[in-house]
């Protein structure tokens, strides 16, 4: 499995953000990452000063959004749902989708499961519970 450092996936943000501006031609993955970073212009200044990003990257501030954990989690969401992993992953995105009528707005949501899974499972030293992240996102697409 490959494993990023922060500033990795900072210069990929920034770079795929540059390469769009120009019209580039983007590899798959770009293109998905591109589709979501046009989804958040509240995030392009930022992602077009790949040194200031790097510069911030120990100043972390928990009254601020982080935009390039924002958009990995966009980018991780997508690829779980690509392949359904975890299982139930996909129709669990899907019945949100719907019941929100939006793809971006639905994956907002499942974001809060997300992270709620990972603390969870940091914070107790054990796997991610696949099955209360999909139960999560499912009451999110059933809840009045």
């Amino acid at each position: 499995m490959i494993q990023p450092s922060q500033a990795d996936v900072r210069r990929f943000f920034c770079g795929v953000y540059a390469k769009a501006r120009t019209d580039a031609a983007l590899e798959p993955m770009e293109i998905l990452v591109s589709q979501w970073i046009n989804e958040h212009p509240e995030y392009h200044a930022e992602l077009a000063d790949v040194d200031a990003a790097l510069a911030s990257m120990h100043q972390a501030n928990p009254n601020q959004e982080n935009p390039f954990l924002h958009l990995s989690m966009h980018l991780s969401i997508s690829e779980q749902c690509s392949i359904d992993q975890p299982r139930g992953i996909r129709q669990a995105v899907e019945l949100l989708t719907h019941k929100l009528n939006s793809l971006h707005d639905a994956h907002h949501q499942t974001m809060e499961c997300l992270g709620r899974m990972v603390h969870e499972s940091q914070h107790a030293g054990r796997m991610p519970d696949g099955e209360a992240y999909i139960a999560c996102v499912q009451r999110h697409a059933t809840r009045d």
